[in-house]
């Protein structure tokens, strides 16, 4: 399945009728009231989906800043946005689908089959010159029925062991992986065996995914090969999701650690490494 759809590709199905769910999933850290931004202009249709309270349970030490929502949870949710079984799903964000590709991932997981980022976001769609609109869309309810494991996942053990037999990436921002600065959580640093591929080297200058094959060049030289397991960590599991869809882009299959660096640096047992360098 094709993760990617652009923009002339959504509008032409919207303009044939075909079933599609689109979701606004605009959210940053630091900056997380992408709601205002929504009801201001959105791609016509679209339902806001709000990251802190339906794509993720509240903040616990044991499970990290963005933890998992349950399934009865995450479908309450997804069916307040309209989604029925058997429906196409598109999401955006604008930035760069680092915050889309939370419901990407967690639709996929949840067995929903035909889920897509619309590459380049609301500026792709603005730069087609193409329609948005205000105010808030309240959908029908959908039906849709989830279930669960349709990802790969691992824990904080798994996470401390995977380095020793496959690939370890760590999606965030190198200053944050070498532990120059951390505005979030309790510890500095990195997983100790982690590799360093922050999610924004895998997009051009206009917030679109890069092509495949350069995808498969940059994860390359970080070791990621089919013969070799690869697992992916950030901050809380948002931006790792982003990650994986790259991965995903570029042939490869990858597993997620959901409490990420949030949920490792908040155990004192777990071991913190710095610099350039994975550790041990």
């Amino acid at each position: 399945m094709n993760i990617l759809i652009d923009a002339a590709g959504l509008n032409a199905r919207m303009a044939s009728g075909q079933r599609t769910v689109v979701l606004d999933v605009r959210w940053k850290l630091g900056d997380p009231d992408g709601r205002s931004r929504y009801l201001e202009e959105h791609i016509p249709g679209a339902a806001y989906v709000d990251l802190p309270s339906e794509l993720a349970d509240p903040a616990d030490p044991g499970r990290g800043r963005h933890p998992l929502p349950s399934r009865a949870r995450f479908q309450e949710a997804a069916r307040s946005w309209g989604i029925s079984d058997g429906d196409t799903v598109v999401a955006y964000d604008d930035a760069g689908s680092t915050s889309a590709a939370r419901v990407w991932w967690m639709l996929r997981n949840a067995g929903v089959r035909t889920v897509h980022l619309l590459d380049g976001g609301l500026a792709a769609w603005r730069a087609a010159g193409l329609p948005v609109e205000g105010g808030a869309v309240e959908p029908e309810a959908g039906n849709v029925t989830l279930t669960d494991g349709g990802m790969p996942v691992t824990d904080a053990d798994g996470a401390a062991s995977w380095a020793a037999g496959g690939v370890l990436l760590d999606a965030r921002a190198a200053e944050r992986y070498r532990g120059d600065v951390e505005p979030v959580d309790p510890r500095a640093g990195h997983i100790p065996g982690a590799v360093s591929a922050p999610t924004t080297a895998n997009l051009d200058d206009d917030g679109r995914f890069l092509p495949a094959e350069e995808l498969r060049k940059r994860f390359g030289a970080l070791g990621v090969d089919t013969a070799t397991p690869t697992a992916v960590y950030c901050g809380s599991g948002v931006t790792a999701s982003h990650e994986i869809a790259a991965l995903e882009i570029a042939g490869f299959a990858a597993t997620l650690f959901p409490g990420s660096f949030s949920e490792w640096s908040n155990d004192a047992s777990r071991p913190v490494a710095t610099g350039d360098r994975p550790g041990e």
